[in-house]
């Protein structure tokens, strides 16, 4: 039993699963920590231009994969290139709205789709270390056999994904039961899906709009709200004043006035006077 214990411990995918999960953590919690302005945390910058967390991550992506396709190191090799690959894609998918809006949308709300993006991420990294084969299907069925089974897979797996079902029809690629009741459940409505079929006033539409209300989207938002911050709510729309007349703020100036005919008279007597 402890053999076996020692020997899943010791798998490549449990190194970088752990990893990711570490890191992905720690780098919140900095985050979180310079934009509070607590502690010894500060953005990095070079030259005046803030360098983004997932930089590092890219790199670190390239490296690990590249030196295991190049030396296909044995043991402890392997477990140090696979904690630098968990490492790089924990601070490249932290920041994965930001590559995905090409904008630094970390903390608005386009930012919580890094959060979704790294809880997939992990829900697909603890299914690949339990061994779990995607594809599982019987070879020796027949070619014809498998090619239709991979081939009815897929279609479920692009139905789940275009009703809005992206964790289920991502780990349909791993589990492909799960894509199959995916493609089967009730679309979001804001998906590609409920856009194209669910017509405004249909009862599917109004199913669809009951089951996932305004600012709702996955059973985790809780724990997305603990980790990226609550999303801000929409505050009232700014009264427009009404526009000012410049005019009437700086009115043209009066003519000179003009002398009637008694100051006229009353002129020239003082005139005739000198």
């Amino acid at each position: 039993m402890w053999a076996e214990v020692a020997s899943f411990l010791l798998r490549p995918t449990f190194f970088m699963l752990v990893a990711f999960v570490v890191t992905f953590l720690v780098t919140r919690y900095v985050t979180h920590m310079i934009r509070s302005g607590r502690g010894p945390f500060r953005d990095n910058t070079v030259g005046g231009m803030h360098i983004h967390h997932e930089v590092y991550g890219i790199f670190l992506l390239l490296s690990a994969g590249a030196l295991e396709f190049a030396y296909r190191p044995d043991p402890p090799g392997v477990q140090v290139l696979a904690t630098l690959f968990g490492i790089g894609a924990a601070l490249t998918l932290d920041e994965f709205a930001l590559w995905l809006h090409l904008d630094d949308v970390y903390w608005g709300p386009e930012g919580r789709r890094s959060v979704d993006a790294v809880l997939v991420a992990v829900i697909v990294g603890g299914l690949m270390l339990v061994e779990t084969a995607p594809w599982d299907v019987d070879a020796s069925d027949g070619v014809t056999v498998v090619g239709v089974t991979l081939g009815v897979n897929l279609l479920f797996i692009v139905v789940a994904l275009f009703k809005g079902r992206i964790v289920l029809g991502i780990v349909g690629f791993l589990v492909p039961l799960l894509a199959f009741v995916a493609a089967l459940r009730l679309a979001r409505p804001r998906s590609p899906w409920a856009r194209r079929f669910y017509r405004p006033g249909s009862r599917r539409r109004a199913r669809s709009e009951r089951r996932f209300p305004a600012g709702r989207n996955h059973w985790w938002d809780p724990l997305v709200n603990m980790l990226a911050g609550r999303p801000a709510l929409p505050g009232p729309a700014p009264v427009n004043p009404a526009p000012v007349n410049p005019a009437a703020v700086n009115p043209a100036p009066l003519p000179p006035a003009q002398p009637t005919g008694s100051d006229a008279d009353a002129r020239e007597r003082a005139d005739d006077a000198r």
